[in-house]
């Protein structure tokens, strides 16, 4: 056999281990590996990209360029190599230096050489200090400043980005006729404003660090009669939030403001960030930490829901960091729990939620598979691809129990009593009350 995929498959053996786990396809026509999968290299920049960038940035480059295609669902494809590689024992094993030299050469024999291929137009650039303000504006500005009508077909009608909380159904599956995501997404609202304590008395003041789209504080608003100030930098997270304000006649209750959450000022009756603590990075924790502490008045409850993370890549990996949400940073819970305890939290409870978020992943991938055909009108086919790796690899590293989430609950430490009750109240156990 003669031809790009065959030499290719040949110079890769040694250092896989065993054949190609794909049906590998070459941009001359040329194919090899085993049956399974078909994967195709549409151009030669697809190993310039590989061997530039080996591992998971490079074949992320190659698949959001269009420089690669596969059949297939993009998670089936992602969990193949998980389980060739565990299988093979090649995440523990470091290759010989033969087996890199021959892969070397057989990926520059085939065209791995050349012009050096340009970053996809969606990988996302920041510059400047780490957690400057204005590093962290284009941070957030590359992924949520992107129109809000995408993501209405992508989230739920309240528009929530966060982990849901699914309380019937089946959480190895995902949302069905007779439970959706809205009815998740409504049951981890009212869980938040439960367990701070929104449900006490009407007009409570709440501020909701890391807004988003505004379904948190329009929930509290409208259901619990709560005063919401909401702080966001994206400008269109903003607007929306503002429309819905208007829409729905809660320009007395909410109120949204463009302002780093370092610039919040005020005390308040309950303080809630959901999901956006992992943006502050280590650094800028302390002083994330210490705003929280801040705000809360008295014995005011403080909700933090966070993703965490054990070992390499702290932020979620290279494609992550390239793509979604650069100079992220997640943690064992362990370590997000002593740095809130040293900004003088005291904290109360801890709600792991992980598996709730491979459900709510699950739905998004439902409803972005539904509104392609729209989705493709709205965005460039880049920026549908880096979706479909994102989605797929957030619900391997949550499925797979690489990543988790977690609800913790604190309050400002004092002498004596908490303020919370001496019993756990109805409503915040696992499962639903």
């Amino acid at each position: 056999m003669t031809g790009v995929a065959p030499a290719l498959e040949q110079s890769l053996r040694p250092l896989l281990r065993g054949p190609l786990p794909v049906r590998l396809t070459a941009w001359d026509g040329s194919t090899a590996g085993a049956t399974g999968p078909r994967v195709r290299l549409n151009h030669p920049d697809a190993l310039r990209r590989l061997l530039r960038h080996p591992g998971e940035l490079g074949a992320a480059q190659a698949y959001v360029a269009g420089d690669v295609e596969f059949d297939g669902e993009v998670s089936e494809l992602l969990q193949l190599f998980r389980h060739t590689g565990e299988e093979r024992g090649l995440a523990h094993r470091r290759p010989g230096a033969v087996s890199l030299v021959k892969a070397l050469r057989g990926v520059i024999a085939a065209g791995g050489l050349g012009r050096r291929p340009p970053d996809p137009a969606s990988q996302l650039k920041v510059r400047g200090r780490l957690h400057s303000r204005a590093r962290d504006r284009d941070a957030i500005h590359g992924h949520y400043d992107v129109r809000s009508d995408f993501y209405e077909l992508v989230l739920d009608r309240s528009m929530a980005y966060s982990c849901a909380y699914v309380t019937r159904g089946d959480l190895g599956s995902c949302e069905t006729a007779g439970y959706t995501l809205e009815d998740a997404q409504h049951d981890k609202l009212d869980l938040v404003c439960r367990k701070v304590g929104l449900d006490a008395r009407p007009g409570m003041r709440l501020l909701d660090v890391g807004c988003g789209w505004g379904a948190l504080a329009l929930h509290a608003a409208d259901r619990y009669g709560a005063k919401v100030t909401g702080v966001t930098i994206s400008e269109e997270q903003k607007a929306f939030v503002d429309r819905r304000i208007h829409e729905r006649g809660l320009g007395d209750r909410v109120s949204v403001e463009l302002r780093d959450y370092r610039d919040v000022t005020g005390r308040y009756d309950a303080v809630v960030s959901l999901e956006m603590g992992e943006h502050a990075g280590d650094k800028g924790y302390p002083d994330y930490a210490r705003v929280l502490h801040d705000a809360a008045d008295g014995d005011a409850r403080v909700l933090v829901q966070q993703m965490s993370r054990r070992g390499r890549h702290p932020g979620g990996g290279p494609f992550i960091e390239a793509f979604i949400a650069p100079d992220m940073t997640m943690r064992p819970v362990g370590d997000t729990i002593e740095l809130l305890e040293a900004a003088g939290l005291e904290v109360r409870d801890v709600h792991a939620l992980r598996e709730h978020y491979a459900w709510t992943v699950r739905s998004w991938q439902r409803r972005f598979e539904l509104h392609r055909a729209e989705i493709e009108q709205l965005v460039p086919a880049e920026t549908v691809r880096v979706w479909e790796l994102y989605l797929a690899g957030g619900l391997l590293a949550f499925e797979e129990g690489r990543m988790g989430v977690d609800q913790i609950v604190a309050v400002r430490r004092r002498p004596g009593r908490s303020g919370l009750p001496a019993v756990r109240p109805p409503g915040w156990s696992a499962a639903h009350d």
